[in-house]
């Protein structure tokens, strides 16, 4: 019998940790959002369905993988997404960055304003691959509503 408990106990203390490793990352990515604000949607169409979520018009539906940051400060946003298309979306234009980075995020990486070569809306933005990294700028925002209506 004690050859059949310890198995037991064996057998349960793998399944346990088994499900730890299924579950883990998955809660920890939660609570890393919910600490730092970001929204994450499936889908570009998801994300601009969710008003509250504030994603740019810009933003092609068929986007994947589309995570948002926003701040307490008027204008600063993160966003992050998979572009199928490998192509900037439509009504972006080439660049260099007008605005700095002033949010941080794990997914957002600290070489994306090295790397942007284009504006969308009111978006500085780095496609690498098919991952499209913007940053929108307070400041920027706010002179743009000075110089005139900039949709984004």
């Amino acid at each position: 019998m004690k050859g059949g408990r310890a198995a037991t106990v064996v057998l349960g203390a793998a399944a346990a940790t088994l499900l730890l490793v299924m579950v883990a990352p998955a809660a920890l990515q939660r609570m890393q959002d919910r600490m730092d604000h970001t929204v994450r949607y499936p889908s570009g169409a998801a994300a601009k369905a969710d008003r509250g979520g504030a994603a740019p018009g810009w933003l092609p539906d068929s986007a994947t993988g589309v995570a948002l940051l926003g701040s307490d400060r008027q204008g600063d946003r993160l966003i992050r997404a998979t572009l199928p298309e490998r192509a900037l979306p439509a009504g972006c234009t080439a660049g260099r960055p007008l605005g700095d980075v002033h949010l941080r995020a794990p997914w957002f990486p600290s070489d994306a304003p090295q790397r942007a070569t284009a504006h969308c809306g009111l978006y500085d933005v780095a496609l690498v691959g098919d991952q499209l990294y913007g940053w929108q700028d307070a400041a920027v925002v706010a002179g743009s509503r000075s110089s005139g209506p900039v949709t984004g």
